[in-house]
């Protein structure tokens, strides 16, 4: 680990200009690299104390062993170099995005004195025109098919149209109609260029002045009595349209427009990008990418503009670009943007109407691919092995811990205080053994004193599960039974088929295994409470920590600093996966309790009256503050109601009659009935925790 301070220029040497930086590390090879505004304001952020880094960029500068830099005359041209020295480098702190698959595109090769249309995958090349990315090829492949009909572009390979031009005969799709056959002669080249300039134009969404043009040409056709041509004509439309209806219409105003939406959690973030032309989707691509520098979502959003647009120019650069969240400064990205298409672009986030609502779903899809590539990174077996391993080295222990428990506490501005426990085994989830907790000892808001109390309860239910079944079965010689099936069995006790003890009535006991790992949502205060619980109780085999959500940094008791676990770390990303799974099962636990808190009702307590009867008289009186101020009588017009039940009705809402009206805190106006209307849930959920 190197000291930044060994190779820190000095303040004198860095020139206060725009330019791109270089950190290289002891080996000479470049590991990140970034732009500035200001150099030297920029390089200052890097060489202070170290405490003040973020931990991603801490490990950066420690890493590094010198620093260089090139001054540029504009911020342009600074995002232009530093592109161009990613691209090269490819340095290991930078954000780099790369697709998660291999999309195929549409392309018509305009290079070639006969262009042809195909489906290409990999790099760009120059010359040749791309429409898509497409999700499958088939799908390319249907769409060029139908078009075909209209635009008979060659198809075929190098090698066939060769032959076929030796041989004086065309291939199949020139008899059937669905090629020119400029091979054999029967179109020029001029002309079939024509052919495939018209099938880039249509492509590209101007595809209303082509299919009025064809009906034109049908109705004049038609009434030249030519109707076998006004039928050709006729099926050339239907052709163009079906094609038009693969891709539906999204934006009215037949917009052209790159959508880009990101997904993120503090290890990973996911890029969705739908580019609408004509409006419509004419293709969608995505990434995942580690997050390996401190980046906010407008960096994130800068470095997939520079992925997606770093090697086009002209139209490949739409007009407008809309995105979650705007770069820091904005003006350069948007110039370069500019300058790549020949003409203005504007890059802002949509505020309203279908932009908006698309750039909605855009969103959704960035967070279903974010979370299947969770999910794919956490069946992995392997993957799986070698978190655990690095779990246990980092924290220090003597065995994987093969069975996890986390803890969250969660409550809404110190009411409806709970918390929740989370089981992993083997590093995937097991939810039959989840639990949930009501905070009992104190009232009010205390996380510390929260988790104390549960790490309490947990694991004297687990003391009391050991002592009602005895300890494992001794032999003579002082040592433990064999294990059936691979696990101890306690004395006398029945076991599950996968060995687990349960209870006479053969449930699984709820605390009988205890984990080798507890991991608690929280820094140095949460684990100190955690440990001081098992300490108070004896239990020394039982390995605690914490994971504090704002650094990622992972506590142990007693020790001042934390672990950081290196940015690519499997077991961080684990013990995210399950700080991430226990806050959840919390938050949906507390909701649920809230919510039933604020929808009780004094009918509730009424004995003998069930849910069927209590829907009755609300529906009858229509409120509960009519049914309070009707009479017993009145009661017990309601059918299935009799006498002795509505004067207990009568009696219950007597007695629990409210001392002042109640009042939504979200609009201030009076609440008739008892309960709480949804604008107050939505207003409150802002400050849960």
């Amino acid at each position: 680990m190197a000291d930044p301070s060994s190779y820190r220029p000095k303040p004198g040497q860095i020139p206060d200009s725009p330019g791109v930086y270089k950190f290289r590390d002891e080996h000479g090879r470049v590991i990140y690299v970034g732009k500035a505004k200001s150099l030297r304001q920029r390089l200052a952020n890097y060489f202070q104390d170290l405490a003040g880094l973020h931990p991603r960029t801490r490990t950066m500068v420690t890493t590094a062993a010198s620093v260089e830099w090139t001054v540029v005359t504009t911020e342009v041209e600074a995002l232009q170099l530093e592109y161009s020295w990613i691209k090269e480098f490819d340095p290991r702190f930078n954000v780099k995005y790369r697709d998660d698959k291999s999309y195929p595109y549409l392309a018509v090769t305009l290079n070639e004195e006969f262009p042809r249309v195909q489906v290409m995958r990999g790099a760009k090349k120059k010359g040749v025109r791309y429409f898509g990315p497409y999700a499958h090829a088939w799908a390319i492949r249907e769409t060029v098919d139908l078009m075909l009909r209209v635009f008979p572009v060659r198809t075929c390979s190098a090698g066939v149209f060769k032959r076929s031009a030796q041989i004086g005969r065309p291939c199949l799709l020139g008899y059937i109609g669905k090629c020119s056959a400029p091979c054999v002669g029967r179109i020029s080249a001029e002309e079939h260029r024509e052919l495939a300039d018209e099938f880039c134009d249509f492509m590209a969404g101007r595809t209303g002045a082509y299919l009025r043009r064809l009906e034109r040409r049908m109705q004049e056709a038609a009434e030249e009595m030519e109707y076998e041509r006004a039928a050709r004509l006729r099926d050339d439309i239907g052709a163009l349209k079906r094609a038009m209806e693969k891709s539906a219409v999204v934006l009215a105003d037949a917009t052209d427009a790159d959508l880009i939406a990101v997904a993120e959690d503090e290890l990973e973030a996911a890029v969705q990008i739908f580019h609408v032309r004509g409006g419509r989707v004419r293709g969608q691509r995505g990434w995942v990418t580690d997050k390996v520098e401190a980046v906010t979502t407008g960096g994130l959003v800068e470095h997939a503009l520079q992925q997606l647009y770093g090697e086009e120019r002209g139209d490949a650069v739409p007009k407008e670009v809309l995105v979650p969240a705007l770069p820091e400064p904005v003006e350069p990205i948007a110039q370069w943007l500019s300058q790549r298409r020949g003409s203005q672009v504007s890059l802002r986030i949509p505020q309203r109407g279908d932009k908006k609502d698309l750039m909605a779903t855009v969103g959704r899809n960035a967070q279903q691919a974010l979370a299947l590539h969770k999910t794919k990174r956490a069946s992995d077996l392997t993957t799986r092995s070698r978190a655990l391993e690095e779990i246990a080295e980092a924290l220090g222990l003597d065995s994987v811990p093969l069975r996890i428990e986390c803890f969250d506490i969660s409550h809404l501005q110190g009411e409806d205080v709970v918390a929740s426990m989370v089981v992993f085994e083997d590093g995937l989830v097991r939810k039959s053994e989840y639990r949930r907790f009501q905070i009992k000892g104190f009232e009010g808001q205390d996380d510390v004193r929260s988790m104390h109390e549960v790490i309490g309860r947990r694991f004297k239910r687990y003391l009391q599960e050991k002592q009602k079944s005895g300890e494992w079965t001794e032999e003579p010689d002082g040592g433990t039974a064999a294990p059936v099936d691979g696990v101890l069995t306690a004395a006398g006790e029945p076991d599950r088929a996968d060995g687990r003890p349960v209870d006479d009535d053969g449930r699984p006991k709820r605390f009988a295994y205890p984990p080798q790992l507890v991991v608690v949502d929280g820094g140095a205060p949460q684990v100190a409470a955690a440990r001081r619980a098992l300490d108070e109780l004896g239990i020394d085999d039982v390995a605690v920590c914490g994971l504090a959500k704002r650094l990622e940094e992972v506590w142990l008791p007693a020790e001042d600093d934390p672990v950081v676990l290196p940015r690519s770390s499997e077991g961080l990303y684990l013990l995210q996966r399950v700080r991430d799974e226990a806050h959840r099962f919390a938050i949906t636990y507390q909701r649920n309790k809230r919510s039933k808190r604020l929808k009780s009702s004094p009918l509730d307590a009424v004995p003998g009256l069930g849910g069927t009867r209590r829907q009755a008289l609300l529906k009858h009186f229509g409120s509960l503050k009519k049914l309070r101020a009707a009479t017993v009588d009145e009661i017990c017009e309601v059918p299935g109601v009799g006498r002795k039940t509505a004067e207990t009705v009568a009696a219950a809402l007597a007695a629990a009659a409210p001392s002042a009206p109640a009042v939504n805190t979200a609009t201030g106006e009076i609440i008739e009935d008892d309960g709480a209307p949804p604008a107050a849930l939505s207003a409150e959920r802002g400050q849960e925790r």
